[in-house]
């Protein structure tokens, strides 16, 4: 019973962390206060691409994949289960760690080229953007209108 109890909440704790909603970007503690630099240009291209898992996405699915497992089977078969749990809920975990995103080269107003990877944008190439620079990385990148 405590098992059961243990995994639907688990369970309702992921599915409920990644319901989570931001309604813009996210700054670091330190950078927030921060004066940032703004730039302005034309994409030139745009190709997708995705981001690897940082890994949290492979540690969630292990744990998630070991708890599940090991309500599976008794004795030697509950601990192969719970490895094995472990091992598929890493790579699903993993899989889904990933994040779409896009590569722009931009042509920047002053003729400067650069490449940005954005998360989970939709811009394509003539799209005007603005870059939002903190220290040697994009902030945010978004379309200007």
């Amino acid at each position: 019973m405590l098992k059961e109890i243990f995994i639907s909440s688990s369970i309702v704790i992921l599915l409920l962390s990644g319901c989570a909603s931001k309604t813009g970007p996210e700054y670091d503690a330190d950078s927030y206060s921060q004066i940032k630099k703004v730039q302005t240009g034309v994409v030139l291209k745009s190709r997708p691409v995705s981001i690897k898992d940082d890994g949290s996405g492979k540690v969630i699915g292990a744990i998630v994949g070991a708890v599940l497992g090991s309500t599976v089977g008794s004795n030697t078969g509950t601990r192969l289960a719970t490895v094995g749990g472990a091992l598929a809920g890493g790579v699903v975990g993993s899989e889904i760690g990933k994040a779409n995103a896009s590569e722009l080269t931009i042509k920047l107003d002053n003729g400067e080229t650069v490449v940005v990877v954005a998360k989970g944008v939709n811009i394509v190439a003539g799209d005007k953007v603005r870059i939002i620079k903190d220290g040697n990385k994009a902030a945010t990148v978004d379309v200007v209108y």
